[in-house]
């Protein structure tokens, strides 16, 4: 069955290639408010779905690209295994192409690794509707340039992603939240301290004057971290985190533009209005905020910083943080090599593109 849905797929590409017609790639459609909008006829890959193979003793999973997160994670739990990344959902339709196309990665990222680090290769259909193949699923499985990962961030415009193998992980024995009260500049001392002693944090955010940090392993390292770090224990570790990364949490509540800044971890507050939080040891902070676009990424790249329009559907600014030229002309060089007639995702990622 799935082999006749990638064939269909490809011969759809075929005839998008051959008539020129722009093509919109989705599945699960949890991730709709991302990236600029796409007038295109929809291809539709939700029913390419299921795990092809799962090698526990391996650490590795490989699944279509369909496939609902929910069920990779549920079929990796039963084995006491995780996705390291800690993918954020957004929706019970979220499915592992939508999330490796995004590079999406929760709080555990700055402490693990990001998706794009997890992955070990990929089947994928390019612009010309050939079926191409990078990567394998061994970590050393890689020889010349790594375009498996090239797919994580390219929002769909390289080639429609069929399947996806992952390095996954354990479970860690132990995990728990501590909380303090404290003001940013503490949290920000306190949070690079604690990383710097190598002690077990697996991830950290600060909103509203208090800091929570997440520790991870085994019962004596989390233990003697926890008398390291002090402060109280929160009473549901795992759903606190679970409602942070799929933005349930009252931050997210808001009917104002939301920013995903992304800078230097040691970062001052920025001077911008609004409301903060704060993830990754600082790397990543999301701002609730009415200030322009203009003003926003001046202050980010003054500071060699990001910012990316999360989500804002009444706003004309561009979405994403505008390339610098040299850089511009590298995703060009990309897209014309695996899509030449500009048919999947086009301007998805940059209208440039």
């Amino acid at each position: 069955m799935s082999k006749d849905i990638s064939q269909s797929l490809q011969a759809q590409i075929f005839d998008a290639y051959e008539n020129k017609t722009a093509l919109k790639i989705q599945a699960g459609n949890s991730k709709h408010f991302y990236g600029n909008s796409i007038n295109a006829n929809l291809l539709d890959v939700s029913e390419h779905q299921g795990i092809i193979s799962y090698e526990p003793t391996e650490l590795v999973i490989t699944a279509r690209a369909g496939t609902r997160l929910s069920d990779i994670e549920k079929t990796l739990s039963e084995s006491n295994q995780m996705l390291a990344f800690e993918p954020p959902a957004f929706s019970e339709s979220a499915t592992l192409g939508g999330t490796i196309a995004g590079n999406f990665s929760g709080p555990r990222r700055a402490y693990a690794g990001a998706a794009r680090d997890f992955v070990l290769g990929c089947n994928i259909i390019n612009g010309k509707a050939e079926a191409l193949s990078f990567g394998g699923q061994v970590m050393k499985n890689v020889a010349g340039y790594d375009a498996s990962r090239l797919m994580c961030g390219a929002m769909g415009g390289l080639g429609v992603i069929l399947d996806v193998s992952l390095k996954v992980l354990p479970n860690p024995e132990t995990e728990l939240t501590l909380s303090h009260q404290c003001d940013i500049h503490q949290a920000q001392k306190n949070i690079h301290q604690w990383v710097k002693q190598s002690l077990p944090v697996s991830a950290s955010c600060f909103y509203n004057r208090q800091l929570f940090v997440r520790l991870s392993g085994n019962h004596s390292s989390v233990t003697s971290a926890k008398n390291i770090i002090g402060g109280e224990s929160i009473s549901s570790s795992s759903g606190f985190w679970k409602k942070l990364k799929n933005q349930q949490n009252d931050f997210f509540k808001t009917d104002k533009p939301l920013w995903r800044l992304s800078l230097a971890s040691n970062s001052a507050p920025l001077d911008l209005s609004g409301e903060g939080l704060y993830e990754w040891s600082g790397a990543l902070r999301w701002l609730s905020s009415d200030e322009s676009a203009d003003k926003i990424r001046q202050t980010l790249e003054a500071i060699n910083g990001q910012a990316t329009l999360f989500r804002n559907p009444q706003s004309d600014a561009e979405i994403f943080h505008p390339l610098s030229p040299g850089i511009l002309k590298v995703h060009r060089q990309l897209k014309k090599a695996f899509d030449p007639e500009n048919i999947l995702n086009p301007g998805n990622l940059y209208k440039e593109l």
